[in-house]
């Protein structure tokens, strides 16, 4: 085991390679208060990517409604309780959150998926995970839309606290991909270093000609976002639609384009794109890549899963009116703040947020030109001033891709109209 620095755990961990990092990453916002579980996304990676035979049950986007589903069926509850199982009452964050970037949520000192191996038998893969049954990749619906309610009583709605911060009935929707992540479990795990991370963007894949399918990337991944197909016998995983990426989808026009589940998005709830890394694996400055502001700046956006120890690429703004310890379980110590931030947002990230699915080219920098101020109150509390400040959206060349303002324009549909009866 090499030792490697995680800086969203904000310390240095066990790793099965020495770090490498490539000139860009692939990474993505995922905005949970604004999903509406439509699927689109859903289906547009399957009818893409995964409708052939052998792949009836790989779903490589899939929206799942927590606290109760999952696909695989309980993925994140089960790998939750192997690392209590290898390390009782000690999975914990110490610190506070701040503005060091080598440890911004404070620092786990628990055990990552890594460090925990030594639970495996000895003819295991070299990370901590489990094989789901195949009744467990059968459902990936199961429990949409099934609330918590009242503790203790089945079927029973809570008739209290339906007002923020936190509702006592409850339930959202997580959306996934595979987070193409800094550590890969699945490229760990790999006897036959099958799986690499491209050089050019972070892209995590499977080469099927080195693959033999032994599952362990299956096993390892704590996501399941590797998927065995049966009838060739190799293992399969998203693929971040790399020609969209690369600029060689027909309609591209030679610039990088977000990916099929991103585009389909019908909630505007996704940004996609690409971060420029030091050769120390951080993020360089790029104050105006949005989602360099959402994630290191604005501090809105966090990990899926940080304890797991893979430095997930994935970022999620958390909903509102979820418990707190629910959420700190998943998303770590930085929940607080975010939803805060969120809830109050400044000028700046009120106008980064109308940015989520203008377009489906990929956002390298945006500019925010200040408009009037529209409208002003006081909201639980606090004031509130809202500007019609107009942002601006770059693609990879420097040319505009778009522009909209904060404020949504009003049509007023006429008196007569198409549909008139």
């Amino acid at each position: 085991m090499s030792k490697v620095h995680n800086w969203q755990i904000g310390r240095e961990m066990n790793y099965p390679y020495t770090q490498a990092f490539p000139r860009r990453q692939f990474a993505f916002v995922f905005n949970i208060n604004r999903c509406i579980a439509c699927q689109s996304c859903t289906m547009a990676c399957k009818s893409t990517w995964t409708f052939s035979k052998g792949q009836e049950h790989m779903w490589w986007a899939n929206v799942e409604t927590k606290p109760y589903g999952g696909y695989p069926q309980f993925w994140d509850a089960k790998i939750l309780d192997l690392l209590e199982k290898a390390n009782p009452d000690n999975q914990q964050w110490s610190g506070k959150p701040s503005t060091d970037k080598k440890k911004p949520y404070g620092q786990f000192d628990g055990k990552t998926i890594f460090e925990a191996q030594n639970m495996l038998t000895p003819d295991s893969a070299r990370v901590l995970g489990y094989l789901p049954t195949d009744e467990e990749w059968n459902l990936p619906n199961i429990y949409e839309d099934n609330p918590v309610g009242k503790k203790g009583v089945r079927n029973e709605l809570d008739k209290e606290g339906t007002e923020l911060p936190v509702h006592k009935t409850w339930f959202f929707y997580l959306l996934r991909i595979c987070n193409h992540c800094s550590y890969p479990a699945c490229l760990a795990a790999c006897p036959r270093k099958a799986i690499y991370k491209r050089p050019e963007d972070g892209i995590v894949l499977i080469d099927q000609k080195e693959c033999r399918g032994y599952r362990k990337c299956v096993e390892a991944c704590p996501y399941k976002k590797s998927m065995y197909r049966g009838n060739t016998r190799v293992s399969e995983k998203c693929v971040a639609c790399y020609p969209r990426v690369e600029g060689k989808d027909p309609e591209s026009g030679g610039q990088p384009m977000e990916t099929r589940c991103m585009a389909a998005c019908i909630g505007q709830i996704r940004l996609q794109g690409l971060v420029k890394m030091n050769k120390d694996g951080s993020w360089a400055e790029d104050r105006y890549n949005p989602l360099y502001y959402m994630i290191h700046v604005a501090k809105v956006a966090l990990p899926l899963y940080p304890q797991f120890g893979t430095e997930p690429n994935g970022y999620y703004i958390p909903p509102r009116w979820v418990p707190r310890d629910y959420l700190r379980q998943m998303f770590g110590p930085g929940v607080d703040d975010a939803i805060e931030r969120y809830n109050h947002p400044d000028r700046e990230l009120l106008a980064v947020l109308q940015l989520f699915r203008r377009s489906n080219r990929i956002i390298f920098r945006y500019e925010i030109k200040e408009g009037p101020k529209v409208y002003e109150a006081t909201l639980r509390g606090r004031k509130v001033t809202l500007y019609n400040d107009t942002v601006i959206a770059y693609g990879q060349d420097g040319k505009e891709l778009f522009r909209t303002q904060v404020e949504e324009p009003l049509h007023v549909r006429p008196n007569k109209h198409a549909n008139s009866i």
